[in-house]
């Protein structure tokens, strides 16, 4: 083969630059190796009828804190399992009717009403914010886990329903002056309604960009404590699986999620791509996965991970096996590098659905090792 300048370099020379781009380029878009094959909910499911997770495939239990005992942990750290706890941090369900001082307050001034079964509370009430932060303390000296995946960490909301439930929150005076002192902007005089609407009409971008910052703060301090009590784990987030854009920027908007600050506290994301509740299609978790993975811009062996959790329960309508089978893949395309389905009853209890786990499973692990 013959050497041609060209501007001064050979061809032979470009070739090789050419499949080193090439061949960088493939390794940054590889998929990265799966390494969490796991399940949401009680392990006992499968253990009362006599199956060892293992010989299903899975490699992790994600349970939450109020269910995890030392049975169990010693259990899974026998049988090999990691071992995660799901931490319920902005559901104030059974605590603001104790604690009204913590009730979410909406732009009429209004305490808000539940959003469907889900009952919210204020983020930036201190005593709420001690409680939690004490619960995840005990929680972390009481058990040996290899992480807390937090739940729930968004302003009142519903996001799990086809049909959306998306207040604007929170108005209570503790958050107005909470505003009013970390923006430097003097709210004026008038009652908590006119104080919304003031906010609102005059300085909405502001309002969201601290209201972000607030749940920001939350995983941060979360993050503080694990990492004091626990220095190894992980800290994971469940979180609203909506792109960017949809119901007019409503993840950012409403919930108060934004991504740019939250990858620089969190470990593991975990979009919760609830198909069948939220009425999409099966093929939807993939695109789902595909356009988180570009939006966090998931490098390998650089910066958070994508481990998905998709959905097994026949709620509200049944998921057959080979939806769940398609979802389950789904939740692994793009960069994600783990998955677990919800709930660990929904699947024990139906033979099809186990097959598929286990099948899905027991390749990965093929492949992994």
């Amino acid at each position: 083969m013959k050497n041609y300048d060209i501007y001064g370099f050979k061809t032979s020379n470009l070739l090789v630059l050419a499949f080193a781009f090439f061949f960088l380029d493939c390794q940054q878009n590889k998929a990265p190796k799966v390494e969490i094959r796991g399940i949401y909910g009680n392990p006992t499911a499968f253990w009362d009828r006599g199956i060892n997770l293992k010989d299903l495939g899975v490699n992790a239990v994600f349970v939450h804190s109020g269910a995890i005992n030392q049975k169990m942990t010693g259990r899974a750290k026998d049988e090999g399992l990691k071992i995660f706890a799901e931490f319920a941090t902005l559901n104030g369900k059974n605590y603001v009717e104790e604690h009204p001082e913590a009730w979410a307050i909406n732009n009429k001034g209004e305490r808000v009403e539940a959003a469907t079964w889900f009952m919210g509370v204020c983020p930036t009430e201190p005593g709420f914010r001690e409680y939690r932060f004490t619960q995840l303390r005990n929680l972390l000296q009481e058990f040996e886990l290899d992480g807390v995946w937090l739940d729930y960490v968004h302003w009142h909301a519903q996001f799990e329903d086809p049909a959306p439930v998306l207040p604007e929150t929170c108005f209570c005076d503790n958050c107005l002056t909470k505003f009013s002192t970390d923006t430097r902007i003097q709210l004026p005089k008038g009652t908590t309604q006119e104080k919304a609407q003031w906010i609102l009409s005059n300085n909405d971008s502001s309002w969201r960009d601290w209201r972000c910052k607030v749940i920001f703060e939350w995983a941060n301090e979360m993050k503080s404590i694990l990492k004091e009590e626990m220095p190894d784990a992980l800290l994971g987030l469940y979180h609203c699986p909506w792109k960017d854009d949809e119901y007019n920027s409503a993840s950012r908007r409403i919930l108060g999620l934004d991504y740019d600050l939250l990858v620089e506290v969190i470990d593991v994301f975990s979009p919760m791509v609830y198909h069948g509740r939220m009425e999409r299609s099966p093929e939807w978790v993939g695109d789902n996965i595909k356009w988180f993975s570009d939006r966090l811009d998931i490098q390998k062996n650089n910066g958070p991970k994508i481990w998905s959790i998709v959905q097994a329960s026949n709620h509200p309508n049944v998921i057959s096996s080979d939806e769940f089978e398609t979802v389950l893949r789904g939740g692994l395309s793009g960069k994600a590098s783990g998955v677990m389905m919800f709930t660990s009853y929904a699947v024990a209890e139906d033979k099809g659905k186990t097959e598929i786990m286990r099948k899905v499973y027991t390749s990965l692990r093929e492949q992994s090792e």
